[in-house]
């Protein structure tokens, strides 16, 4: 088979999503720093790049978050070809564990706020490079963890309130508010 890769940008200006036409992995992985790849030989091959400060997986993409002092016209085309060599190769993205479906646990309400997320929320951010994570619900407020391209992007507030929010608040009356919780 033959892997293709083309880019396309995300809300996030420091952050590229390289797209290929395989399956990469099933659910997603963020390596925000160098450390965190220890157990990721694909994100720890990125990591060898000076220009790149965080890595991102999920089903068919990585999207790579660059240095301030780096421009995507100098480091695209090296990515590109780096994430086209690592696909082939097969190189892994983490060290192999068993895949499950997610688990969705707490109340009636907490399971069908994590199903919404799951069902609709999760392919919306996925598509601009990003992840969304449930964390808790607590007297009305819904905690959720974003990552990827949507951690630090500018537009991720308005995503956030307007979209998420808004959402979750009519198919869970009980809902109030949503909030991000700082990475």
């Amino acid at each position: 088979m033959t892997i293709n890769v083309y880019t396309e940008q995300t809300p996030n200006p420091a952050t590229m999503k390289f797209m290929v036409n395989k399956l990469l992995i099933n659910g997603s992985e963020d390596f925000a720093t160098k450390e965190s790849a220890e157990h990721s030989p694909f994100a720890k091959e990125l990591f060898k790049f000076n220009f790149v400060s965080g890595v991102f997986f999920a089903s068919n993409f990585v999207t790579i978050t660059k240095t301030d002092d780096a421009e995507w016209a100098d480091i695209e085309a090296i990515l590109k070809e780096f994430v086209k060599g690592a696909v082939e190769s097969e190189l892994k993205i983490k060290e192999a564990t068993a895949e499950e479906a997610p688990a969705f646990e707490g109340t009636e309400t907490e399971i069908k706020i994590q199903q919404i997320l799951h069902d609709y929320v999760r392919p919306a951010v996925e598509q601009d490079g990003g992840a969304i994570t449930y964390k808790s619900f607590d007297e009305g407020v819904v905690t959720v963890e974003l990552r990827g391209s949507c951690s630090g992007c500018p537009s991720s507030t308005i995503t956030l309130k307007s979209g998420i929010q808004n959402l979750l608040q009519r198919m869970v009356p009980e809902v109030t508010e949503v909030v991000s919780e700082a990475l």
